[in-house]
């Protein structure tokens, strides 16, 4: 339950290992390749080396198109991957066999060539659909689109605004003594469609006299025959075209049994990209390679091991004040304190040079969250749902510190509510007084709604508790550092308060809590210089005093969610009691439950990440830290065994 030691690593080898090498470092998991800008920045390295070429771009484009084909066999095949994915166990003969990444290469494939055949088929649909969309105004025209005219007449087709007046056209064209005729061939909401059959001399008279009435004319450039025969026969283009699809679909679909070997595959890319992306980070004269990096020190025997065996010069070396900050942060916890993992994660990592904060954290959390929640019906949901979800999916990572956490803090919002007396909240209580008249109460220590000020004054307690926790932290930190005067003015002495005001509040003695006092003004007329010796009282007081009662009053949140998870829990049962009926009773009961649950559920999380991260990590905790990242296959849907 530490932060894991670092070593810096060195490597020298022949520059026709690095294949070898990096399998091999894949293999180990372990060991993470630096990136070497800050060696080329260095004009003497840079002479000598060069970043190695990998084939990133096309491991990442094969992956890509394994995820397409993966999406494609999704959708067509109605495969749902549901809201967890439930890794397989996997050799890893298993996971690198090449006749397996062969097959699942053949699948994508496939896929791929019907994936473009659909959208191929796709795009003419939309093309016939348009087409036969322009025609179908004119499939009442018993006129051949080709036939523009005779040798005296000229054919014209086309479309005015909806709200024209045809036959003031035509009583137009009879003023003016043209030698023409107009016809209506359809109209809808946007646009009259028509025909106009003019004498040839005529024909200049006739545009300037349509030009008012927004008359466009309509060509329909390659077709022949009537628009009707064109619909016909672009609707059987079009019966073709989605038989064609429904085929590459259907085909697709058929690839649904590759889909787990798809996943292997994805999975062997990934790790393959994670491969290729170290390779970019060893430097390389076409002769020898040369690359740093970061191993923890319970694994460099085992590296060592492999790198000798590989012909490669190496040494590895403590981490310099300097290399500090950029030293990789690796948390090692056991099973109770690895789900913490994800919030300090969503936080920040520590500083390598820091603690690790988890088992400091862990049962401050687990207890808050229990206080806050304090529902054995809710404790049990949450336990059946983080034991479950863990045994049948196995998720990793955040996902499986989520659940992890899930279930010890459903074990303390179970055994709070067995303290409390709450399971939904009073439903025992109106379930038996709907059923049998009778009364009925779970036994309890303290209930919310009766103990309320007690919950408070614990809660601040409790509170009270974690920030001496974090001074505690603080002052060994500080203590080991050499920092030993700092630790007596900024911890030791507000102890020395605390516990006057305690030893004053229960009449014992005054004395403790003016030798409090008196190191609170001792401590900045020692450290500051000059007029700053009394602002620096002032400030002390000041700064102290409301920070600490701001840090204790922060922490009576925990009575406030306990108080209203368990009022909102019996205001439902209670409307659900007024019916009178057990069955309607069940149904708001469960209903209103269920709200209060998923608001609580989310709420306590926050609130209780909302006191780690500020009452308490301000005490001693440093962040910055990044995470290590080694070369390692990083798997989504199996879990490899060695």
């Amino acid at each position: 339950m530490a932060i894991v030691k670092m070593k810096k690593l060195h490597v020298i080898a022949m520059a026709d290992r690095r294949e070898a090498l990096l399998k091999g470092l894949l293999h180990l998991g372990c060991v993470e390749i630096s990136e070497p800008e800050a060696i080329l920045s260095d004009p003497q390295w840079a002479s000598l080396f060069q970043r190695g070429t990998s084939a990133l771009a096309r491991k990442k484009g094969e992956l890509s198109d394994v995820n397409t084909a993966l999406d494609a066999i999704r959708q067509y095949a109605g495969l749902k991957d549901g809201m967890f994915i439930k890794r397989h166990p996997i050799t890893e003969a298993e996971f690198l066999d090449a006749g397996a990444a062969e097959k699942a290469q053949a699948a994508c494939d496939a896929v791929r060539a019907q994936l473009g055949t659909l959208a191929q088929a796709q795009s003419e649909q939309g093309r016939l659909e348009s087409r036969i969309a322009a025609l179908t105004p004119w499939k009442d025209l018993d006129l051949p689109l080709e036939q523009s005219g005779t040798a005296h007449t000229v054919f014209r087709l086309g479309v005015c605004p909806g709200q024209t007046d045809t036959g003031a056209i035509r009583v137009q064209m009879e003023a003016e003594g043209l030698a023409a005729e107009l016809y209506e061939i359809s109209a809808d909401k946007l646009q009259k469609y028509l025909l106009v059959i003019v004498h040839r001399d005529d024909e200049e008279k006739t545009q300037e006299l349509l030009r008012p009435y927004g008359f466009s004319v309509v060509s329909f450039q390659g077709l022949t025959g009537t628009a009707a025969e064109n619909i016909r026969a672009l609707e059987q283009a079009l019966e073709a075209n989605r038989k064609s699809q429904a085929d590459a679909a259907a085909a697709i679909a058929a690839n649904g049994e590759n889909r787990d070997a798809l996943r292997v595959y994805a999975d062997r890319l990934r790790a393959e990209a994670a491969k290729e992306q170290s390779a970019e980070n060893i430097l390389s004269d076409d002769e020898i390679l040369y690359f740093q990096g970061w191993v923890p020190a319970e694994k460099e025997n085992a590296v060592g091991t492999f790198l000798t065996e590989n012909g490669c010069a190496w040494e590895t070396l403590d981490p310099t004040e300097e290399e500090i900050p950029d030293v990789p942060v690796q948390l090692k916890n056991n099973w109770l304190t690895k789900p913490l993992n994800m919030v300090t994660e969503m936080y920040s990592l520590p500083r390598y040079d820091n603690v690790d904060p988890n088992p400091l954290m862990a049962p401050f959390f687990i207890l808050f969250y229990g206080i806050m929640m304090a529902d054995m019906g809710y404790g049990l949901l949450m336990i059946l749902a983080g034991l479950l979800i863990t045994k049948k999916y196995h998720p990793k990572g955040t996902a499986g510190n989520l659940f992890g956490l899930l279930t010890l803090c459903g074990v303390s919002t179970f055994i709070m509510g067995a303290i409390t007396g709450g399971f939904f909240g009073d439903f025992l209580t109106q379930a038996v007084k709907l059923t049998t008249g009778g009364d009925f109460a779970l036994p309890a220590l303290f209930t919310p709604l009766d103990d309320t000020l007690m919950i408070l004054i614990g809660a601040m307690a409790l509170g009270l508790v974690q920030i001496i926790t974090g001074m505690a932290i603080s002052f060994i930190r500080k203590l080991k550092n050499g920092q030993v005067m700092d630790a007596v003015w900024e911890e030791l002495t507000w102890w020395i308060v605390f516990a006057g005001i305690g030893l004053m509040a229960a009449g014992v003695t005054n004395i403790v809590l003016y030798a409090g006092i008196a190191m609170v003004i001792l401590g900045p007329v020692l450290t500051n210089k000059g007029f700053g010796k009394i602002t620096g009282i002032f400030g002390s007081l000041y700064n102290h005093i409301t920070g600490y009662f701001g840090d204790i009053l922060s922490y009576s949140r925990l009575m406030a969610l306990m108080l209203a998870g368990s009022v909102i829990a019996q205001v439902f049962n209670t409307l659900g009691a007024i019916p009178g009926n057990i069955i309607v009773f069940v149904v708001i009961s469960m209903a209103g439950n269920a709200l209060n649950f998923a608001l609580n559920l989310l709420g306590c999380y926050v609130h209780d990440l909302r006191l780690q991260c500020l009452e308490y990590f301000n005490k001693f905790y440093e962040d910055g830290g990044r995470p290590f990242r080694p070369l390692m296959a990083d798997t989504k849907y199996v879990d490899i065994t060695k």
